[in-house]
């Protein structure tokens, strides 16, 4: 777990060795899901971003950022793992609101000159690809 006191580069160190990584034995196959993976590096990119904000922001702005972030995969996993039918639709339409729900609470920190205007808008990049994927899967189970 990123503890938010932690060294950046001991972060950083910790994103390297898990970006890519899977369990080598699953029932359920949502890691087969790429926007799961990369909902997870999302997740942990948005903790190394909170270590900008200030200390006062830990259990406002910080917590809520981590929330929405840790939302996005968690969501698709859990509706992965429900009876097939609609409920992996209704939860990837949950992670989609997370999504946007994280890019809203970085405009504010940026705004807000808490984070880098560059590090937010590196970051916006890749969580807008991640939104237009998880649109686009919602889109065809909705069309069949």
């Amino acid at each position: 777990m990123v503890d938010e006191r932690a060294n950046p580069e001991t972060i950083h160190t910790l994103l390297e060795r898990n970006r890519g990584s899977q369990p080598a034995l699953c029932m359920r196959n949502f890691y087969d899901y790429t926007i799961w993976h990369q909902g997870i590096v999302l997740a942990l990119d948005a903790y190394v971003l909170t270590l900008q904000l200030p200390k006062e922001e830990m259990y406002g702005l910080s917590s809520q950022v981590k929330r929405s972030a840790v939302s996005v995969p968690a969501n698709i996993a859990e509706g992965y793992g429900r009876e097939p039918g609609g409920d992996f639709k209704r939860f990837l339409e949950i992670s989609l609101g997370s999504a946007f729900e994280l890019e809203t609470h970085l405009i504010i920190a940026e705004r807000l000159g808490f984070i880098k205007s560059e590090d937010i808008q590196k970051y916006l990049i890749a969580l807008r690809s991640e939104q237009r994927q998880i649109n686009s899967l919602i889109s065809r189970l909705r069309d069949g």
